[in-house]
């Protein structure tokens, strides 16, 4: 009885039925200008991404997402588009660029650029599973 009650709980939606979170992992390599993403430890996408130009720093190292911004506006970059926007340490994200022509090498002031279809369906992973199941790491 106590089974169909609960059932019929989240049938009508009083009680939300249980999310099973994906873990989801953005590998960026920054001698390859290529991110890997891995949901649960496969490989699921494999995108060109342009780091850090001459003079600036990605930096690297491993983090979990801080915060999403779907169509952030950057405030240090006279309001540069930064669609998608995955900040994962201080100022530093995963954005979409409309500067797709340049994908594949380094053109950013340190953030991860990557087309900007492929930063909406990176997004809307975070989104669904959490921030706290999303994890980038940056290697050279």
């Amino acid at each position: 009885m106590k089974s169909i009650l609960i059932t019929l709980m989240v049938f009508f939606g009083v009680l939300s039925a249980p999310a099973t979170a994906a873990r989801i992992e953005a590998k960026v390599d920054i001698s390859q200008q290529k991110m890997r993403v891995y949901q649960n430890g496969k490989l699921k996408y494999v995108w060109p991404v342009s780091t850090a130009r001459k003079g600036k720093v990605t930096p690297t190292g491993s983090w979990n997402a801080k915060w999403l911004s779907k169509n952030h506006k950057s405030s240090r970059y006279n309001n540069a588009p930064m669609p998608y926007a995955i900040f994962y340490s201080g100022h530093y994200a995963i954005h979409g660029t409309y500067n797709t022509k340049r994908l594949g090498r380094p053109a950013s002031a340190g953030c991860v650029r990557i087309h900007p279809s492929n930063a909406a369906k990176l997004f809307s992973m975070v989104q669904r599973h959490g921030k706290r199941n999303f994890k980038v790491r940056i290697t050279r």
